[in-house]
Parts: structure tokens; C-alpha cells; sequence
């Protein structure tokens, strides 16, 4: 198979290049805080969830990002830009092996650690950041209520505070802050029906630009894998079927799905019918397979906002992870029956 040595030579290259911090200026500083004391009617959260998508998608801007997770933190770095007729994005997972995703418009390619890079035909890259925010949010209309939080400060920049929360208990609220002069996304963060935050995503530095970087460039004339259109053609059947062998009997409001196959899972090589749903805000994966030899333990554990939930049922076992209330995944992992 052919190796992309020449693309990976570049990643290598766009990796070693450090994010760039400087201080905030007492001008700067001056400027924040008129924005954050203007008495100015505010827009609707709506509008704003609107604006920063319309932000995302139309201009440059070089941003670093961390994903927070109790004790855990994943730093990347976060290119997009506008050249001719092409929105070029790339996103990098700067900690252990790494993660490179490139998106060329509709043609987004993978570099996973241990794998093949391939290419799959989407309009988003499959990152830390939710799917819905790079289409049409009002998506999330009939399951979620969106409202206006306060103000404060992000980054160095003037952020508006915008709360979609979810309405019933079965999933948690997400509150974004939005820079308040250009609509780009400064933090957001998963937050639990007491208002406890349970995973944070924060950028560290973010700067809009005239010009698209340079880096994007150079990646968009490098030779790519083609889309396997076998693959595609594939899983849009898949998901014109049935779910196979097993009724998943609840899930909450919203939720559709995405994807289901049946692999082998990875930590003890045994074969799982998979089935992956979402709302465009979370997604939630649903592993059925046979009893494993031995004492099976069920059980559920948690760890920031992700849930996992093992039931141990009358011939096979079933295992919910998500973004999700453990309450949540029992009661998924629970309704699972054999057609």
C-alpha cells in the first residue's frame, strides 16, 4: 500500500512548530473590558449558536486548544482556512503518538497512530468539538432549550456565555462561551443538572487572520488515500437495514443512528455488534456480544462526562459509553433484547 511519506513529512513539520502566546496588552486589556461593560440589547443564544458556525466555516484563524478530563488533559492544535473555492481544516492531537485529521471541503483523512490513513467523505472533521456545531444547531431544538448565561473573560477576549440544556435528566447541559466580537468558540464544557462542570474544553491562544496559514496550504497539495467508495456505499445500506440481531428498546430524545457494524473489540478480540447513535451533540456507542468465560462483571463507572455501563444479561453481555448520566447508560444497556 502506498506510503504518504511526503504528507507526513509535513505533519512532522506543522508539529514542530509551537503555538504562539503573548501577553495581553494593557490596550488590549482595555478594549476587553469595554466590550464586557457595553450596555447593548443582547442577541438571542440562538443567533449567537448560529454566528459561530457561520464563523467556523468562513474565516482563518490559528487556534490551540485542551480537553480537560478530571486529571487528564489533551492538548491540539486547530487550522482553518479559506483558499479560493476549498475550506481546508486540520486538527492535531499534540500529546503520546498523535492524532492528524486533514479535511479538504467534503474529504476528510485520518492519521491514527498503528493504522492505515484512509479517507472518508464528510462536511466535519470527528473531534472533541460536537458535529452539530459545524451544521445547523437548531437541530438540537427539540431536545434542548438554548439560553443566555453572563459575561467574562476567555483567553484575553470578551466571551458571552450561551447554555443548551438538555429537557430531562437523561443528558447533561452544554454551556459554550463565545468571543463576543467575532462569534469563534473560546470554551465550552459538558455541565451536570447541579451546574458542576465535568469536562472542559478551553482554547489557550486564538488568532482570526487575512491570510490562510501557510501550513494548510502545503497540506492541500499533498497526495491524500482516496475515498473508498465501497466503504461508503457500505454503511449507508447498513443504516437502510435493521439493527441486525438486537432491539436497542430506549434511547433518549433526538437521538438517531449513525453507524452499526459487528468488529472485533480491541481489548479482548472478541466479535460485538456495534451500533453508534448521537443527537449532534453527544454520541453514544452500544457493544452486544456473547458471554465471556469466567465471572462476568457488570457494573457501571464513570470518568468527566464519559459514562460506561456493563449488563450482564440471559446470553449476552451489553456495553453503553457516552457523554451521558451513568443512569443513563443503565437504562440503555438494560433495555437491549434479542429480536
Amino acid at each position: 500500500m502506498r506510503k504518504f511519506t511526503s504528507l507526513c513529512s509535513i505533519f512532522l513539520f506543522i508539529g514542530s512548530i509551537a503555538p504562539a502566546y503573548s501577553d495581553t496588552s494593557e490596550a488590549q486589556n482595555h478594549e476587553v473590558t469595554s466590550q464586557l461593560n457595553k450596555d447593548v440589547k443582547p442577541e438571542s443564544a440562538k443567533s449567537l449558536l448560529i454566528k459561530m458556525s457561520e464563523t467556523i466555516h468562513h474565516n482563518n484563524f490559528n487556534a490551540s486548544f485542551a480537553v480537560v478530563k478530571g486529571n487528564n488533559m489533551e492538548p491540539y492544535r486547530w487550522l482553518h482556512g479559506i483558499s479560493g473555492n476549498n475550506e481546508l481544516e486540520h486538527l492535531s492531537l499534540l500529546n503520546g503518538a498523535g492524532l492528524e485529521i486533514f479535511r479538504m471541503n467534503d474529504q476528510v483523512t485520518y492519521f491514527e497512530p498503528q493504522s492505515e490513513p484512509y479517507t472518508i467523505i464528510a462536511k466535519h472533521i470527528s473531534g472533541p468539538i460536537p458535529d452539530v456545531f459545524f451544521q445547523d444547531v437548531t437541530l438540537l431544538e427539540s431536545a434542548y432549550n438554548f439560553t443566555l448565561g453572563g459575561k467574562g473573560r476567555i483567553a484575553g477576549r470578551a466571551a458571552q456565555l450561551v447554555k443548551i440544556e438538555a429537557k430531562d435528566t437523561s443528558k447533561y447541559n452544554y454551556w459554550l462561551w463565545l468571543d463576543l466580537e467575532s462569534s469563534l468558540l473560546l470554551k465550552a464544557a459538558y455541565v451536570n443538572q447541579q451546574g458542576a462542570a465535568l469536562e472542559q474544553l478551553q482554547l489557550t491562544h486564538v488568532s482570526m487572520t487575512k491570510n490562510i496559514a501557510p501550513e494548510l496550504i502545503k497540506l492541500s497539495q499533498a497526495k491524500f488515500p482516496p475515498v473508498n467508495l465501497n466503504n461508503e456505499k457500505s454503511t449507508l445500506d447498513k443504516l437502510k437495514g435493521t439493527q441486525g440481531n438486537w432491539h436497542i428498546g430506549w434511547l433518549p430524545d433526538g437521538f438517531t443512528l449513525l453507524k452499526s457494524d459487528r468488529h472485533k473489540l480491541n481489548i479482548n478480540n472478541e466479535l460485538a455488534d456495534y451500533y453508534l447513535y448521537g443527537d449532534g451533540l453527544i454520541e453514544i456507542s452500544v457493544f452486544v456480544q456473547r458471554p465471556l468465560p469466567g465471572n462476568r462483571r457488570g457494573g457501571g463507572l464513570s470518568s468527566g462526562a464519559t459514562s460506561i455501563f456493563v449488563h450482564n444479561a440471559k446470553g449476552f453481555d451489553v456495553s453503553v459509553v457516552g457523554n451521558i448520566p451513568g443512569d443513563t447508560a443503565k437504562i440503555i444497556a438494560q433495555s437491549v433484547q434479542r429480536k
